[in-house]
């Protein structure tokens, strides 16, 4: 089992920047990928990034070139760095980890990200 609990969430002006942690313990061995992904209400949580060991980054098409994702390499912690932040990147944030070899995905319980003018 792992466990992910996220840090860093809060509210911001338009053009603010928010930084998010997100802290593993457990089984950290087995984390393959590490990820962000955000809900907002009645809406599909979507992945905002992803990271794999080797450092290969993805990230979706909203948040490009204004977040950023890393992680230390004895894959416990991922962050997420949000710059240029709008008032649609208002969201909860989950920290995910997928398991090495597997289909299994670990959830941290969320962190709110309110963007607001």
């Amino acid at each position: 089992q792992v466990q992910l609990v996220e840090s860093g969430g809060g509210l911001v002006q338009p053009g603010g920047s928010l930084r998010l942690s997100c802290a593993a313990s457990g089984s950290i061995s087995r984390i393959y990928a590490m990820g962000w992904y955000r809900q907002v209400p009645a809406k599909q949580r979507e992945l905002v990034a992803q990271i794999t060991p080797s450092g290969t980054t993805l990230y979706a098409n909203s948040v490009k070139g204004r977040f950023a994702i890393s992680r230390t390499n004895a894959k416990n912690a991922t962050y997420l760095q949000m710059n240029s932040l709008k008032p649609e990147d208002t969201a909860v944030y989950y920290c995910s980890a997928r398991e090495l070899g597997s289909s299994t995905v670990y959830w941290g319980q969320g962190t709110q990200v309110t963007v607001y003018t």
